[in-house]
């Protein structure tokens, strides 16, 4: 067997991927970080070390903490792969990657994946027009590039991100015509009984009532029980306006850019991929791979940090990510077991608060039933143009779970490999037949996860297609 190149090889350059590959180079692992985007930071601190807005201002203080991860990373003497795809892991854990055009394999004693979360689908009707985006590509844009979408801009939907979101845009001296929350009411009574761990952390719900006041302060239109929410086009390109409900009555709106968001969900494909034990989190509504302590999975020397491994936040991330380093060093011999709980035990003490308000949120901000199981005539599958409607049918047919859905109606086969529609797929088909999530499964998810030229495939039997940085 080839020796490894690297001790550990990290997947993603979010809070969780940068933590972990600072702790990983201060306990003298040989470790690589790779990661698709050409800068490290992911989403939470895309663009940090080039940020185009001058006003800090407007991104606020929490975005500019990823300096300091950023810097502690690129101290850390890890190799770093910007614009790198991975697209198959073998039994080996030898990975398969592509950069810039062509593919190698890379091989590494320990995996740590930390890909992030990525945002909940949102379908209702008229999701699939022109202008409608989600908010976290409208915050890509501000983040990036300094750019934001054409107005009159309107939000719809539930999730602590949506407020800062219209905060950020009201910062950037962006009008913003709405906001429409679509929290059911009902999930203030249900969250109530999670109240206690949420004042473990105080500084977290104080962010959250100051970002209320601040869309208060800069007159957006803070509209609430939200329903029925529907993008409309009198010209049939792109959507020229809303129609919604509110307090019983049906309102109409107009608006260029529509922003939905309905909260983040973990980003499975590579763990699926990896066929790791995955449980369904009733509470989050999403997947979430199984992890002990120190974020190890189901299959020894496979580790994941962050908010692929359910939903907790950066700060969260990031001490995952430096848990999974220690014990990745204590496996690995750099470390010893003593050694590595006494540094752990700061980092449990600075995560325990991060997930003690998280049941507080997950119930309160939990989607209403409309876009978890949406309406028959609401599309699903965006690549191959599914419906609701039609996984209703094939469900009544016989079709039992969205790998059956496949062969029944072409779900989930198109360029996103099921990532945009596989949580609703599994959800109509469950609802219709009255089953449990848990019971009908998840996509079958089998490499290339990304799509793959047949160029950057030959290339993988080349002789001279390992090089490092």
């Amino acid at each position: 067997m080839a020796t490894p190149d690297y001790d550990l090889i990290i997947i993603g350059a979010g809070p969780a991927g940068m933590a972990a590959a600072a702790e990983a180079g201060r306990q003298g692992l040989r470790c690589a970080l790779l990661d698709e985007q050409e800068e490290a930071g992911g989403q939470i601190y895309r663009a940090i070390g080039r940020t185009p807005l001058e006003d800090e201002r407007i991104l606020g203080e929490d975005y500019y903490h990823g300096r300091d991860l950023l810097h502690a990373f690129e101290d850390a003497g890890t190799d770093y792969w910007p614009g790198t795809t991975v697209w198959g892991v073998e039994d080996d854990l030898s990975l398969d990657v592509s950069r810039e055009g062509r593919s190698q394999r890379l091989r590494t004693r320990r995996l740590l994946v930390a890909t992030g979360a990525q945002e909940r689908p949102v379908p209702f009707p008229g999701w699939t027009l022109p202008g409608v985006m989600t908010g976290g590509a409208a915050q890509t844009l501000l983040k990036s590039s300094a750019m934001v979408p054409p107005g009159p801009i309107v939000l719809a939907g539930s999730g602590p991100l949506l407020l800062l979101i219209a905060a950020q845009l009201a910062r950037a001296g962006v009008t913003v015509e709405a906001l429409l929350d679509t929290t059911p009411r009902g999930n203030w009574r249900r969250a109530a009984r999670h109240l206690a761990g949420a004042l473990r952390n105080p500084r977290l719900l104080a962010k959250g009532l100051g970002l209320l006041r601040e869309i208060h302060r800069a007159g957006i239109p803070h509209l609430k029980g939200v329903d029925d929410l529907e993008a409309l086009s009198r010209d049939g390109e792109r959507m020229t306006h809303l129609r919604y409900r509110q307090a019983g009555r049906s309102q109409e709106r107009e608006c260029r850019t529509l922003l939905v968001h309905q909260g983040v969900v973990p980003n499975v494909q590579l763990t699926r991929a990896l066929e790791l034990a995955h449980d369904w989190d009733e509470t989050q509504q999403c997947w979430r791979p199984r992890l002990d302590a120190w974020g190890e999975t189901s299959r020894p020397g496979v580790f994941v940090a962050g908010d692929s491994g359910g939903i907790a936040g950066a700060q969260a991330a990031e001490e995952a990510g430096r848990l999974a380093a220690l014990a990745i060093a204590e496996q690995l011999g750099h470390l010893e077991a003593e050694a590595r709980d006494r540094l752990a035990s700061p980092l449990r003490t600075r995560l325990a608060p991060q997930l003690a308000i998280r049941p507080f949120l997950d119930v309160l901000y939990q989607p209403a039933r409309r876009y978890l199981v949406p309406e028959d005539d609401t599309i699903v599958c965006r690549c191959e143009e599914v419906t609701a409607g039609e996984l209703r049918r094939i469900a009544d047919a016989g079709c039992r779970g969205p790998n059956q859905a496949k062969a029944f109606c072409r779900a989930g086969m198109g360029p996103c490999q099921g990532r945009l529609c596989g949580l609703t797929v599994s959800q109509v088909i469950a609802d219709q037949c009255s089953e449990t999530v848990d019971a009908v499964g998840y996509y079958h998810i089998r490499p290339p996860i990304k799509p793959l030229s047949l160029g950057e495939l030959a290339s993988l039997s080349e002789p001279d297609t390992l090089t490092r940085n």
